[in-house]
């Protein structure tokens, strides 16, 4: 692997102790809430309404489960020069009264929308909401100007227009507030890879003939929450025949000697998530199954190389093959397997990396992003393949790795 040359960020426990400086949460909630307020003022926006959950959380610093994720039930409203108004479901509102002193008392209300149509519009809720949001655009002295909002119920978008407002994309401007993370957010970023390293542990020494993909995904599912988790995602728990091409998910198969496997656990400590990929060949691995790992590792490689400030996202996405050099007609359909994508409070951030999208629209790497890469390459035995992830923290000359679980050459578990 290619020397990297920022030192790993800590991760240093999951508590909060008298005796170290670890995560300053209020210094993360005001970070987070200042760079939400500078990328709205460098908007042509004069509020943000936000029914994603990330968003939420990035702004109010507020989460109530993610039960709530798809729901699109809970929402927040910044204005310019304002503070976080959130409208919770139900209780919620009381509970973060009393349990979340950085939202002010009577910015902590309860909301209802209709819980994706259950409660259909001519109840009349919507309405009710969007009469109480315009209230507060006028008393910011921002009703006439444009509403971003993130994502939405298409009823309450009609709503929002037929009250006379605005509505405009509010996603990019959060996104754009996300980009660069803290230290405290990087920390983090770093534990919850940390905790996935020792996931992996578990998964070396349970990997053998007669489990199945779905014990695997059971195992990590109990140990992350164990550690701490807050959300354990999905873990995609792929072997044998299905590793080509890549479902994208688990199966009850049994593993069987020599299988390659490889495993996406996707899960987030405090909110912030993990993407990291590991293969690996059971009992005993094949020249096929080698090479296609060491093909994918030389390019996931070739790319962290690349990552430093100034980079741009077109000269690492030209690095890896294109679509029909490992088996497919197009980048859509091979789009998220030569891959790098953003992690923070989402799965997917900026920068997202590939050929569909970065040959002709590049961003430029910055000091503080945090992305995954993954690599993906079928083996020449027609149903094997390797996937490597790797998350990296861009510093100030180079990058540092936060996934540490050993992967510069195919690991075999249990080895005959």
């Amino acid at each position: 692997m290619s020397p990297l040359t920022g030192v790993v960020p800590p991760s240093p426990g999951r508590m909060n102790v008298d005796f170290e400086e670890r995560v300053d949460f209020t210094r993360l909630r005001s970070y987070r809430l200042a760079r939400a307020r500078a990328a709205l003022d460098a908007s042509d926006l004069g509020a943000v309404l936000l029914f994603d959950v990330n968003n939420i959380r990035y702004v109010s610093a507020t989460m109530i489960g993610e039960w709530a994720r798809d729901k699109v039930a809970r929402y927040v409203l910044l204005t310019r020069g304002g503070e976080p108004i959130v409208w919770d479901f139900g209780s919620a509102a009381k509970h973060h009264r009393l349990f979340a002193p950085w939202i002010r008392p009577e910015n902590s209300r309860a909301g209802m929308l209709g819980l994706r149509g259950a409660v259909a519009p001519d109840a009349g809720l919507m309405v009710r909401a969007v009469a109480e949001i315009k209230a507060e655009l006028t008393a910011a002295g921002v009703a006439g100007m444009p509403l971003g909002v993130d994502i939405a119920e298409t009823p309450m978008l009609l709503e929002l227009q037929r009250a006379g407002i605005e509505v405009r994309d509010a996603q990019q401007v959060m996104l754009d507030a996300r980009l660069i993370k803290s230290a405290d957010e990087i920390t983090l970023l770093s534990t919850a890879a940390a905790m996935v390293d020792g996931v992996y542990q578990d998964i070396a020494e349970a990997l053998k003939p007669g489990v199945r993909e779905n014990e695997i995904v059971a195992l990590a599912n109990k140990r992350l929450y164990e550690m701490g988790s807050d959300d354990v995602e999905a873990i995609n728990a792929v072997s044998g025949e299905r590793c080509n091409p890549h479902p994208h998910n688990f199966s009850d198969r049994l593993i069987r000697p020599g299988d390659q496997a490889y495993f996406d656990i996707i899960q987030s400590f405090n909110g912030y998530r993990t993407c990291y990929y590991r293969t690996f060949a059971v009992g005993r691995s094949s020249q096929s199954q080698r090479d296609a790992y060491a093909q994918a590792r030389e390019w996931i490689d070739a790319a962290i190389e690349l990552v430093k400030p100034g980079t741009t996202t077109d000269q690492i996405a030209t690095l890896w093959p294109r679509a029909t050099d490992f088996g497919f007609n197009s980048e859509m359909e091979a789009f998220g397997l030569q891959f790098g994508h953003g992690l923070g409070l989402g799965l997917h951030e900026r920068p997202i990396i590939s050929r569909l999208n970065s040959l002709e629209n590049p961003i430029e790497l910055q000091e503080g992003m945090v992305f995954a890469l993954e690599t993906y390459c079928p083996a020449s035995d027609g149903q094997s393949a390797a996937r490597i992830e790797e998350e990296v923290v861009i510093t100030a000359d180079g990058c540092a790795l936060l996934t540490l679980f050993p992967a510069e050459e195919l690991f075999v578990t249990n080895r005959y």
